[in-house]
């Protein structure tokens, strides 16, 4: 049985202290709900309630909006020094580091994320992405924040310069497998840049956002910089009509994207979306499988496979196909599914059982379609009370079948044979999706093959971790836009054009 947390007074007093009860900051002030229903709250390794959240109402939503607002227009934050910014950033990552332990805490209890992946991705990343905000805060947008051009010596001559502004108030929807990233990517460089935010985080995950949000106000950002409102649809349905937010920023689903175009459309605001994938393995000729196989896997099961970049279709030469197999059976039978406290385990739950469903659906109907399980499968008997799901490796399909095709969030891959390397390359193309793809192989070729991939980015022989100056973001319908690097930072600014005649 799990022996993690299960309520939330059972979270350490420090937890506790810096989750505090109201959930929604607006213009500086904690408010609780005022809508007409709430949100449970639940830890999903044990299925327990962690706590109750009282939704926003759509007035607060607007005041929030409206906050943001003047604190962008009359408010001191756009016209701070970038060498303040930059310090206040720093001080929130200051912040971060002092509290890692209750932030691992509250991601392990409400996402149920392993603590060692939690350390490292959850909440180590987060700090070094707002780090890297508060240095770019101090040298501002590639080219700097004015930019004189060269004269032109026309008729009549004339000096030009460009003007980087912050592109003003951003509303920022958040996903609920990587909660503080999520913020983080949309906080820090919003920051950075001058710009102010409405925050409206998963309702699957809210607290992890309420910790840094409590965080962000010790720092000292002004009132109405940063503001919460956790709430559904007619929250996220306000920042996308209301014209006095200028930047919708999303993470999440492609259908729930594309409403979000459809509802920023009114208002012609800018968007930045990452819409999820459906992200290639690609084994080359020459590459290792006993080397390989491990580690390939572990990139797609890592959070029970609820990634975004999830190398979930895995690509394998048909003369290596069933060594890949085997191997990939041995080296499941060894990952640790479990209690996400417990420093062995290697994948812990899924979100909610109904997220539990969905992913078994795709696995029993592609069975039933003929495909053949390599490897793991189930749920796990040592676990009863949780979102538990065993990872599973599914063969014998085409690049066709809907477990193929579609994005699950869960902890199930493909394995699919190639003839050449040109098949491989067009199956793996072969998607609506173009977020991410893990090349393995001598890295001549997996460079070669990396160029041919219409993906946002590709990791080679595992890469490495995701890095605050790397840009992160898709092709096709992934989405469109960057967060991270210099290309996520160039988002949350206008460039104006500023002209006078030489006399």
């Amino acid at each position: 049985m799990s022996t993690v947390a299960q309520t939330y007074e059972s979270l350490s007093a420090n937890a506790r202290e810096l989750l505090g009860d109201p959930v929604n900051l607006i213009d500086g002030t904690w408010e609780a709900g005022e809508a007409d229903y709430a949100v449970d709250s639940i830890n999903p390794a044990t299925g327990e309630q962690i706590t109750r959240v009282q939704a926003a109402s759509v007035e607060q939503t607007e005041r929030a909006v409206a906050a943001a607002r003047r604190a962008f227009d009359r408010g001191p934050w756009p016209a701070t020094r970038p060498a303040e910014r930059a310090e206040l950033l720093l001080e929130l990552a200051r912040l971060m580091d002092r509290h890692r332990v209750e932030l691992a805490e509250i991601v392990v209890t409400e996402v149920g994320c392993p603590i060692t992946l939690t350390r490292a991705m959850q909440v180590g990343m987060p700090i070094d992405n707002i780090a890297w905000s508060a240095e770019r805060a101090r040298s501002g947008p590639q080219g700097g924040y004015e930019q004189a051009l060269t004269p032109h010596l026309g008729t009549p001559p004339s000096m030009s310069m460009l003007v980087r502004e912050p592109v003003g108030v951003v509303g920022a929807i958040t996903g609920y497998n990587f909660p503080l990233n999520s913020v983080v990517w949309k906080l820090g460089p919003g920051l950075a840049a001058g710009c102010t935010l409405v925050i409206k985080p998963s309702e699957r995950t809210p607290l992890s956002s309420i910790a840094l949000v409590r965080l962000a106000e010790r720092a000292g950002f002004p009132k109405g910089t940063v503001n919460l409102v956790f709430g559904g649809p007619e929250v996220g349905g306000v920042l996308c009509t209301d014209p006095d937010v200028d930047m919708v920023m999303f993470t999440g689903s492609l259908s729930v994207g594309r409403k979000i175009m459809l509802a920023a459309a009114s208002t012609t605001k800018r968007l930045v979306l990452e819409l999820g994938g459906k992200s290639a393995n690609l084994v080359l000729p020459d590459a290792s499988i006993d080397e390989i196989v491990g580690p390939s896997i572990l990139r797609w099961v890592r959070n029970a496979g609820q990634g975004c970049g999830a190398t979930t279709r895995t690509f394998v030469p048909r003369a290596e196909y069933d060594r890949f197999a085997a191997a990939s059976e041995e080296f499941l039978a060894s990952v640790a599914v479990g209690d996400p406290r417990d420093e062995s385990t290697a994948v812990g739950p899924l979100i909610r059982e109904e997220q539990r469903r969905f992913v078994e659906g795709f696995l029993e109907r592609a069975l039933d379609s003929g495909a053949t399980l390599v490897a793991g499968g189930g749920r796990p008997d040592a676990f009863p009370d949780g979102f538990y799901l065993n990872p599973a490796i599914v063969g014998n399909v085409g690049n066709d079948a809907e477990i193929c095709r579609e994005e699950l969030f869960g902890p199930v891959g493909t394995i699919l044979p190639y003839d050449t390397l040109d098949d491989a390359i067009d199956m793996a193309n072969d998607s609506q999706y173009g977020l991410h793809a893990a090349v393995w192989g001598p890295i001549t070729e997996a460079l070669a093959a990396s160029r041919r991939l219409r993906t946002g980015s590709v990791s080679i022989n595992g890469g490495g971790w995701m890095r605050p100056e790397g840009p992160w973001g898709g092709y096709k319908q992934s989405g469109f836009g960057r967060e991270m690097g210099e290309d996520g930072y160039r988002e949350f600014f206008q460039v104006k054009h500023v002209q006078w005649p030489l006399r």
